[in-house]
């Protein structure tokens, strides 16, 4: 039996990949490492974010929310929202120091930030 490693890749659907890869490369502030018609991904702090065009999967929320650390959320969830997210669930303390909001990106994706004093990585 293997043991779960952690937090991999994060893939969103998305109905426009060029759009998309414009919108999240301002989001992260580079350029994808990877970007063909079929697959689009960034190197994000070690973890994979992806974007799929495929017609199997369809953009929106699923159910699943991955959230992605930042240092000041209250300055990356504003800075989302100017970049054409639209709010889904605001900066919320959760206790312990923990912080996690949430918006829809342009797709209608769910896009959960987190900071989190606990958890650093490397």
């Amino acid at each position: 039996m293997s043991e779960f490693l952690g937090l991999r890749t994060v893939i969103y659907s998305v109905n426009d990949l060029e759009r998309a890869k414009a919108w999240y490369a301002s989001v992260l502030g580079q350029e994808p490492y990877f970007a063909e018609p079929f697959y689009v991904g960034w190197n994000v702090g070690g973890f994979e974010l992806g974007l799929d065009p495929s017609e199997e999967n369809r953009p929106g929320a699923g159910g699943t929310v991955a959230y992605w650390g930042v240092e000041e959320i209250e300055a990356a969830y504003k800075r989302l929202l100017e970049l054409g997210a639209r709010e889904s669930n605001p900066v919320q303390d959760v206790g312990g120091g923990i912080k996690v909001a949430t918006v829809l990106d342009p797709f209608g994706n769910v896009f959960g930030v987190i900071e989190n004093p606990h958890f650093k990585t490397p």
